[in-house]
């Protein structure tokens, strides 16, 4: 878990304590969204869809409130590996376990995958907020307040907000809206705890992230990466990684030509880990090949993703 010194949890009640778990379609900024609540990276973000693969705890603590935010795969209809079937699980699970439930959504764009969304949550009475988000990206101002009257009548919606989680435009309003929802109650977390998720899972995401930022088309879907070495020797942090590919032409095209490309993507995660980390990393990466990891139950709990 990524803290700071360790404090032991308040005994005292908080006026508002809970779980509000972020959930929409692939790409719509979910992570985003919780990186800019917390004020810091905790889940990575990319503009490719289905990024996010796990649950992942943001937890903010004011004075008076704790709110524990549960970043969520987007959810998507048709899935038929095994890795899509995991993800929709992760998101959907959560549904029933939280105080709040806010569901985001893109701009004034309302899909069929939005729909399905919405379908799932009519059998849930856990209070619905409505985040309408990448308002930054509306240039008619004008037809935004038109849009929220007729998007509200979708549904009883305990809110609907507008916000730029690009920019922070109304993410204070909205997150007075989820803490104003949640019961009185003990901090569920010391209070300087940020996620549940260890050091170790966040520098193989990290590596993950800049994999999808550098490459094209469907590879990113055919890789995981998995962490072999994380020590700490002589105030330096060793990382030892490896890529899992499908096939041996994509393992090819991961290490691009004389290594290029593996050597870009190890300099920027290793970077983004000092900043996340405050030590200096030596990180080593490998590609091998684990032919149909992404449709085999098996290999997917191996690899960490049957939590």
């Amino acid at each position: 878990m990524i803290v700071g010194d360790d404090e032991p949890i308040r005994d005292k009640e908080l006026k508002h304590c809970g779980y509000a778990a972020i959930i929409g379609r692939p790409n719509v900024g979910k992570s985003t969204l919780l990186n800019r609540i917390l004020g810091q990276k905790i889940s990575i973000a990319t503009r490719k869809p289905q990024t996010t693969r796990h649950q992942i705890l943001g937890i903010k603590t004011t004075d008076d409130a704790q709110v524990v935010y549960v970043d969520t795969p987007g959810l998507h209809r048709g899935v038929k590996r095994a890795i899509n079937r995991y993800m929709n699980r992760a998101a959907i699970s959560i549904m029933n376990d939280v105080n709040v439930i806010v569901f985001v959504i893109d701009g004034l764009y309302w899909t069929e995958e939005d729909q399905y969304i919405l379908e799932k949550l009519q059998s849930i009475k856990t209070p619905v907020i409505l985040v309408i988000n990448k308002i930054d990206k509306i240039k008619d101002k004008e037809v935004l307040l038109p849009y929220i009257k007729e998007i509200a009548r979708k549904s009883e919606f305990a809110e609907v907000v507008p916000v730029s989680a690009k920019n922070g435009k109304n993410v204070m309003q909205l997150e007075i809206a989820v803490t104003r929802l949640l019961p009185t109650g003990l901090p569920l977390f010391p209070q300087d705890q940020i996620t549940d998720r260890s050091e170790r899972f966040l520098a193989a995401e990290l590596i993950r992230e800049k994999l999808m930022s550098h490459l094209s088309k469907e590879l990113p879907y055919s890789l995981t990466v998995e962490i072999n070495k994380f020590s700490l020797q002589n105030n330096i942090l060793n990382i030892d990684a490896l890529i899992w590919v499908e096939r041996e032409a994509q393992k090819a095209i991961v290490i691009g030509k004389q290594g290029d490309l593996l050597k870009t993507i190890g300099t920027r995660a290793r970077k983004d880990m000092e900043k996340a980390f405050g030590s200096k990393v030596f990180l080593q990466l490998w590609v091998k090949v684990r032919k149909g990891w992404a449709d085999d139950e098996h290999a997917l709990r191996s690899l960490g993703y049957m939590e």
